[in-house]
């Protein structure tokens, strides 16, 4: 049976690698966020200019939100 203080340095040691993996996970995180936010910004503009009409503005919009999936899916078609 493992002595208290081993279980106790296990314990923090297991800690503190579960720390420095939440950090690391959250900034890569943040950081795809603004680049997802750059993308809405610019399929938004792209959008808007070739519509014709306000419901085709409203279309591009949503259209906008979805952009990864348009991209995704014009790739795979190649």
């Amino acid at each position: 049976m493992p002595r208290k203080r081993d279980m106790k340095k296990y314990v923090l040691k297991r800690g503190k690698e579960k720390e420095n993996f939440r950090n690391s996970k959250c900034s890569y995180h943040k950081n795809c966020g603004g680049l997802y936010f750059l993308g809405f910004i610019g399929a938004a503009v792209y959008y808007l200019q070739q519509s014709t009409g306000f419901w085709n503005g409203v279309l591009g919009i949503l259209k906008a939100l979805v952009w990864p999936a348009f991209l995704v899916y014009k790739l795979l078609g190649l």
